[in-house]
């Protein structure tokens, strides 16, 4: 549902970090026979003494005083639903990573995608223009957006758990939008 690389803010990499969304697959959990989405926060809930805006205020400080850009990198599915589309290829994530470290999305055009407001590329170097925005590589565009709600509601079900410690505008300007 999410574009295989973004470009995050400020308020979406502390919303993002605490989010830790991640999917459990067929293949590596054991039960699992379609995907399924899970949060973690931070992306090691289990170990976190402290609430997790504490990491994410950490996190943003070492970004900000190193001038260090924040990248969310999904390797799921990419043209549909499970059963419909497939894995993102291996070697499409290796290029936008190595694109990443080479610098080759700092000055790139960037548009945004719709409920989530990330900030995509245009192109990245050897990945089809196609993937970049999700709905565009479905089929069922109708589809793809009842499936991109559903994720949106997940995304703000799973923080009300830690919006008592997050500034409210982490969560309205980091997070994903719903309009009726």
């Amino acid at each position: 549902m999410l574009p295989p690389v973004s470009r995050l803010d400020k308020f979406q990499q502390k919303y993002h970090f605490i989010s830790g969304y991640t999917s459990k697959v067929a293949g590596t959990e054991v039960g699992i026979t379609d995907p399924v989405a899970t949060f973690s926060a931070c992306y090691g809930e289990a170990f976190l003494p402290l609430h997790p805006f504490t990491y994410a205020k950490m996190l943003a400080e070492k970004c900000e005083k190193h001038g260090s850009n924040v990248w969310l990198v999904n390797t799921g599915w990419t043209g549909g639903g499970y059963g419909v589309g497939s894995r993102m290829r291996l070697s499409y994530t290796r290029k936008i990573i190595d694109a990443i470290h080479e610098g080759k999305l700092n000055d790139v055009e960037y548009q945004k995608f719709g409920v989530f407001n990330l900030n995509v590329p245009k192109s990245v170097p050897g990945v089809p223009d196609n993937i970049l925005m999700p709905e565009e590589a479905w089929a069922d565009k109708d589809l793809f957006k009842i499936q991109l709600r559903k994720l949106a509601e997940q995304f703000q079900q799973n923080f009300t758990k830690y919006s008592d410690e997050t500034p409210e505008e982490v969560i309205l300007k980091g997070g994903p939008t719903l309009q009726e």
